[in-house]
């Protein structure tokens, strides 16, 4: 039974101790059996009591967190808005001022529905044989404007742009070297050039030109490979490969960057080379064309494919082939001189020279000019050697007797100007 005592004790605990903390507590059922069971209960209650104070600086410390988070929150929010905003800005700019440069500079040339798709030739001149320039991967027809027009003087010349770049539509299908020549033949159908003809083509132009004369060899009346890819590369430097490899992600940072019009910000989309300032017009409306950036990686993952079909083409006999290439003594580029060392240069430069000199086993009629002075783009920066081996070829190539002309097997060092 409860005693007097024990009841007494009971009600310091329940009335008492809430009075000290200001806090309804949870009752702990408490024994009656004896006076030790009270003080034990007693004791757990105590245990549980907070000071005075600390609730009121525990409470600060919440509000202060949670003020905390609403900030945090807010400014993220903010800087999201801020950052759609700019985005949504930057893509609207880069629409409109595209569509603005390609409605105020329509293309030179002719459209032609080839498949059902628009493809775009640029003929200049008169003359045979007919000179198709063929550009390489990302390039469109600007990229012929310091040769096309002296080139024009000596026989009909015509750059074009593949599917998907410059003026010419996106075609279904894959973007290999096969596909690339049965296009352009069918291009050239519709334009009505049915005589064999000159295919110029720089880079990777010139692997798919070398797959076009093995498909169409009737069509072909010789080549010019301008610093042209070779099907089978040789071993190079890690640095070498690096720039010819590039990830899921860097594709998408680079059409970002077009698409949100940081590059136009940057300037990107109204640079235009030197010298093709006729062109201007045509640059910058091709240029920031984010879409096109997809046909580039179309035809960069098809690389292995063309590098395939172009290993089974040649050797195409006595046909005329002009072997134009970079000189192999060009110093390393501004933005790979931190990251390349001279030995590795040295190393890429060797291996590309022996692929070019690889080419003159196509055919008993070849010679190869090294452009001194000149990297890659020989188009562009030694233009007047392109003219002037090229008019050579074709004065050959209208000679009579072709495979009695005179064949130069070793390569012509073509000084600067």
């Amino acid at each position: 039974m409860r005693d007097d005592g024990d009841l007494e004790a009971l009600d310091q605990v329940n009335w008492i101790t809430p009075q000290r903390t200001h806090l309804p507590l949870r009752r702990t059922p408490l024994s009656y059996d004896s006076k030790t069971s009270l003080y034990l209960q007693a004791i757990r209650v105590e245990a549980r009591t907070i000071k005075p104070g600390s609730l009121e600086n525990m409470e600060q410390r919440q509000s202060k967190g949670r003020r905390a988070l609403r900030i945090a929150r807010k400014t993220g929010i903010g800087i999201a808005t801020v950052l759609v905003i700019l985005g949504v800005t930057g893509a609207s700019w880069n629409f409109l001022a595209t569509r603005h440069d390609r409605k105020a500079n329509p293309p030179p040339g002719h459209i032609y529905d080839v498949n059902g798709h628009a493809m775009h030739l640029y003929c200049t001149g008169e003359g045979s044989p007919t000179v198709i320039l063929e550009s390489g991967r990302g390039d469109d027809f600007t990229v012929w404007g310091k040769v096309q027009p002296a080139l024009s003087r000596v026989t009909r010349t015509c750059s074009y742009d593949r599917a998907g770049f410059g003026w010419s539509d996106p075609q279904p299908g894959a973007r290999d070297g096969l596909h690339i020549a049965d296009q352009l033949h069918a291009l050239l159908i519709k334009a009505g050039i049915t005589t064999p003809v000159v295919l110029a083509g720089h880079s990777a132009g010139g692997l798919y030109a070398r797959i076009y004369a093995s498909k169409f060899p009737q069509g072909v009346a010789g080549l010019v490979l301008v610093d042209a890819s070779t099907p089978i590369p040789l071993p190079s430097p890690p640095f070498a490969s690096a720039m010819d490899e590039h990830s899921n992600a860097e594709f998408m940072f680079v059409k970002a960057t077009v698409a949100l019009g940081v590059a136009r910000l940057m300037g990107q989309c109204d640079a235009v080379p030197k010298g093709l300032e006729a062109y201007a017009g045509w640059i910058k409306g091709s240029a920031c064309d984010y879409p096109q950036l997809d046909e580039y990686v179309r035809e960069y993952r098809a690389t292995d494919d063309s590098h395939g079909q172009g290993a089974k083409t040649g050797p195409f006999g006595n046909l005329p082939i002009l072997v134009l290439s970079q000189d192999p003594k060009w110093a390393i580029p501004d933005f790979l001189s931190k990251r390349v060392t001279q030995k590795d240069w040295l190393w890429a430069s060797t291996a590309h020279d022996q692929e070019q000199a690889a080419y003159l086993q196509l055919s008993t009629n070849s010679r190869r000019v090294i452009a001194t002075g000149s990297g890659h783009y020989i188009q562009i920066e030694r233009p007047d050697v392109m003219i002037q081996e090229t008019t050579t070829l074709i004065r050959q190539i209208r000679s009579t007797n072709v495979s009695t002309a005179v064949i130069k097997r070793q390569p012509v060092v073509a000084d600067s100007k």
